[in-house]
């Protein structure tokens, strides 16, 4: 049975970060988003992928190439103009055989739900959530599926579809009558619920389940996946280092004397860590990082090739690829009355429902000594902050602050 896994999209709501990558390749724990739905798929047991692809697909074949470094084969499929989810499924029909499944590239799916969906033929994953305005509403009777509702303003149930089917080459019959949508795409959702009329699908409630809708939601995810892993030092760790917790250091990384890593941390190869900083827990910082004197990094992803290298304070954060923060630059993650921190992203000011939350950081973005970054600031990439400057609110691609 195939596996085909949906990473064609940009992901506009994931900006800054996606003007320079596509939504699935963000890194989580030092892994894009899409690898860990492959090592969880093969985990279950599937050895062959079509990656349908689409926005800066070139990065995604970079990185994955032929999947034989996993020892599984992935072939590729470019959607080309984004027109949907059940476009991009359509386009798998001469790839797949009678049975295959599909998941949605961009949300994460633990390998036991994986394993069950891909025994179940005509099922589709559901889960449970707090708040369901943002998702498909799932109407149910027992375990069978009578219809899906696309984002209700008042949802009758918390059951929701989480992007995960078993489908057989039926679903192509209703793709090809499935009309275009008011967003102007082939919903898969909308096949669906034609195939609903005239056939069943069982609805199987997924344990493992996580949506990274928002550049904010990989910081959850990113502390979720790091509770999970275990030590491992392939790097040189000085003396006067202070380990605490479940810690990873990769090849060629250095944590030099008076450092204290409090665990759970990831840090990637090639990486100089210290002297006299402190990370703390849930910060996953990647290849070719620096993270230097007096500086100290909480609960924040830094991407590859990014320096937090002089008395930096990086709290509740996410930094893109080759960014440099000047020294003393600070990053502000709380508001003076604790409220919830809100955010301008495409212009629209949206709730973040995090009481902790620094900037989220574009790539290739500099910053001048003492310069300050306010809460909740979204910053494009390529842009420079300037010495002593304050940065706040949502700065375009290219912009100067001064």
């Amino acid at each position: 049975m195939k596996c085909v896994i949906l990473a064609a999209g940009e992901g506009r709501r994931m900006r800054p970060l996606t003007y320079t990558r596509p939504k699935v390749m963000l890194p989580i724990a030092n892994k894009p988003i899409l690898e860990w739905n492959l090592l969880n798929a093969i985990k279950a047991g599937i050895k062959e992928f079509i990656f349908v692809i689409g926005y800066k697909s070139e990065m995604v074949r970079e990185y994955f190439e032929d999947g034989k470094k996993w020892n599984v084969n992935i072939e590729y499929v470019n959607q080309g103009k984004p027109m949907g989810t059940a476009h991009a499924i359509g386009l798998v029909k001469s790839f797949v055989e009678d049975n295959f499944i599909v998941l949605c590239g961009d949300t994460i799916f633990g390998k036991d739900d994986i394993k069950r969906i891909a025994k179940n033929e005509m099922s589709m994953g559901l889960y449970e959530v707090e708040d369901a305005k943002e998702y498909g509403i799932v109407e149910m009777k027992e375990n069978k599926i009578i219809k899906i509702h696309e984002k209700m303003k008042e949802p009758f149930s918390n059951v929701i579809n989480a992007g995960i089917y078993h489908f057989t080459s039926k679903i192509f019959d209703f793709i090809e009558k499935t009309e275009i949508s008011p967003r102007g795409e082939y919903e898969i959702t909308d096949s669906i619920n034609l195939f609903l009329r005239e056939e069943t699908m069982t609805g199987i409630l997924m344990k493992e389940w996580k949506d990274v809708g928002y550049p904010w939601h990989l910081l959850d995810a990113n502390e979720e996946i790091l509770k999970k892993l275990e030590s491992k030092i392939e790097g040189h760790v000085e003396e006067n280092v202070t380990l605490n917790g479940n810690v990873i250091v990769g090849e060629n990384s250095v944590i030099k004397s008076g450092s204290y890593i409090e665990g759970p941390v990831i840090i990637g190869d090639n990486c100089k860590i210290g002297p006299n900083c402190y990370i703390r827990p849930y910060t996953a910082i990647g290849n070719n990082c620096h993270v230097g004197n007096a500086c100290e990094v909480k609960n924040s992803i830094i991407m590859d090739n990014s320096n937090v290298p002089h008395q930096n304070y990086v709290g509740d954060s996410i930094i893109g690829s080759n960014c440099n923060l000047g020294a003393g630059t600070k990053i502000a993650n709380l508001r003076f009355d604790k409220k919830n921190i809100k955010v301008f992203l495409n212009g629209e000011k949206i709730d973040t429902k995090r009481r902790k939350l620094g900037a989220i950081i574009g790539d290739n973005v500099q910053t001048g000594i003492n310069s300050m970054i306010n809460v909740g600031a979204m910053i494009g990439n390529n842009v420079f902050i300037g010495p002593g400057a304050i940065a706040k609110g949502e700065i375009k691609p290219y912009a100067r602050v001064m």
